[in-house]
């Protein structure tokens, strides 16, 4: 079952930090709680804002980021070791972000931000995507926060556009490299 949040869109989301939003996502995911789901996610890293309020409106568990995997990530790691964050937009991603998301403070952050197709694609919502232009964006994206963190264990990837791109991300630095869909697969696999 899935809900679309139709005022919501990518920049609104990123850029806006989903501003006037919270009601309709709370409305979305009871309707889907009505509807007798048994988990409830969104699509989106930086909906993390919203996450203990949707838990605390619906009657299942909810995961609304990607990012909520980074301290467990942590804990799988050697000593000296950290996950980071690729995100769609180091701009808009704020320090409450990684707060509800849980994400410990000092982790390493990588962008897309500034590459040729992906961020400027997603968040301008166009409606096509030169496909290797955005793998080439999200693995010298990883490189660099890899280049720039030695202690680079492992990396999380915060947009969902970025999981059809985490196997090359993973090849290239040779780091595991975690998805909203790993995060969906281990949340519904306890449901």
């Amino acid at each position: 079952h899935y809900k679309i949040v139709r005022s919501a869109s990518p920049d609104r989301v990123v850029r806006r930090g989903a501003t006037g939003l919270l009601d309709t996502f709370i409305a979305a995911a009871q309707e889907l709680a009505a509807d007798g789901v048994d988990g409830i996610t969104t699509n989106c890293g930086f909906l993390a804002l919203f996450q203990k309020e949707l838990a605390s409106a619906v009657p299942v568990p909810v995961a609304t980021s990607s990012l909520m995997q980074v301290a467990a990530v942590n804990s799988l790691l050697a000593p000296g070791r950290r996950a980071g964050v690729l995100t769609i937009s180091l701009s808009a991603l704020t320090a409450k972000h990684l707060e509800c998301a849980g994400v410990p403070a000092g982790t390493p952050l990588g962008t897309t931000e500034g590459g040729r197709e992906f961020t400027r694609a997603i968040l301008g919502d166009e409606p096509e995507l030169d496909v290797e232009a955005a793998r080439r964006d999200n693995v010298e994206a990883a490189l660099a926060m890899q280049a720039a963190h030695p202690e680079l264990g492992a990396i999380v990837l915060e947009c969902t556009n970025m999981t059809p791109y985490a196997a090359d991300i993973r090849a290239a630095t040779g780091l595991p490299t975690f998805s909203i869909e790993s995060f969906v697969i281990w949340f519904q696999s306890g449901l």
